[in-house]
């Protein structure tokens, strides 16, 4: 698909208000996204599970006003209170996505957005929170147009999304959800994500995720700054075709349920990512001492129990510890007893893989 088949001709009806509320989950890569071009399109293709637990809740309020504004009209409530530092980030997202919701500046919205994780967690919410309010959105355009099916639907909510954050567009579908262009994967896109079209062994549809948080303060790296500085990166390329590899790998992994296949490609994505930092211009290290004392603990104890726990990261200090849902009880012990002493105030969440994004009642 072309940008063009996202853009609406004509609507058919009229509507003058209404409410709409949808909770969108956080995702966690195992392949990483991490560099960008122009329109937030990915420089390489990118899988992820989707989460459960982890989820932003957006409730839509539309009314139609008497004419046409010039600009946008809004409110945003975060957790029931103002939140002005949001509306620049909400105001640039409708800025890039008007063209292709010509009725934006038709009514006021009353955006009421809360995370089900505690803010300044360390868990990113700019995916969970763009992909809820891109499909309350387009269940305005469906009210308007409502010859839109619900393939087109979720594909143009996810292209929606991407311009918002560009990981949101794999928060709208689950579990596994691939993004970005990829030769050996059909109907991948990078101006949307797509369910991942393979067979995927079962032990594979109960994985838990739980979130180890080492360092809950502000990202010492914006996500936007970060992907940047993968322009003229000396191993820019190498990383992008090692992305293209892993992806390819995966498709075995999944197939077959190969738990030391799945450790081996997620673990070092994970390190892959953060090496790409450190060795940028200007470069950062994210990882905390306690992050590194983790990742220590973890391998000792799969070697020693035999179990298949590992971990990724994102561009930051926390600690996704990722396992199956037959090790659960013995993972879960050794994170009580062994790494919960990492963690800020020894906070940790416990997640799942989910299934994308729900409509709710108003």
């Amino acid at each position: 698909m072309t940008y063009t088949e996202f853009l609406p001709s004509e609507y058919a009806k009229t509507v003058s208000e209404g409410k709409v509320t949808y909770r969108a989950p956080s995702n966690i890569a195992l392949v990483k996204y991490w560099g960008k071009k122009e329109d937030q399109i990915p420089a390489n293709p990118s899988i992820s599970f989707t989460l459960d637990a982890c989820a932003t809740t957006t409730a839509l309020t539309y009314s139609k006003l008497a004419e046409k504004g010039s600009g946008f009209s809004f409110e945003l409530l975060f957790e029931g209170k103002d939140k002005p530092d949001f509306r620049p980030k909400i105001e640039a997202f409708f800025n890039r996505i008007e063209s292709y919701l010509p009725f934006l500046k038709d009514y006021h919205l009353k955006i009421e957005t809360s995370n089900s994780f505690p803010h300044s967690s360390g868990i990113a919410s700019s995916a969970s929170g763009m992909a809820a309010l891109a499909l309350c959105l387009m269940h305005i355009e469906k009210q308007l147009d409502p010859s839109i099916n619900e393939e087109f639907f979720d594909q143009k909510a996810s292209f929606l999304a991407r311009l918002g954050s560009g990981s949101a567009c794999r928060s709208i579908e689950g579990d596994l959800v691939q993004w970005g262009y990829h030769k050996g994967i059909p109907a991948s896109s990078d101006l949307f994500a797509v369910k991942y079209p393979f067979p995927v062994h079962e032990v594979f549809h109960k994985y838990h995720d739980t979130i180890l948080l080492v360092d809950k303060g502000q990202k010492q790296v914006s996500s936007t700054i970060g992907h940047n500085l993968m322009h003229g990166h000396p191993f820019a390329e190498q990383r992008f075709s090692q992305a293209h590899e892993n992806i390819t790998k995966l498709k075995e992994v999944f197939a077959t349920g190969n738990l030391k296949g799945f450790i081996e490609v997620v673990e070092s994505e994970a390190l892959t990512l953060h090496a790409m930092m450190m060795t940028s211009m200007p470069y950062f290290i994210l990882m905390k001492p306690n992050t590194l004392k983790i990742i220590e603990k973890i391998w000792q104890f799969r070697s020693t129990s035999k179990t298949h726990l590992c971990f990724t990261l994102d561009a930051g200090a926390n600690v996704h510890v990722l396992y199956p849902q037959e090790e659960k009880e013995k993972v879960h012990q050794f994170i009580k007893d062994e790494l919960v002493a990492y963690c800020e105030n020894g906070q940790y969440i416990c997640d799942r893989i989910g299934f994308g994004a729900k409509l709710l009642l108003p």
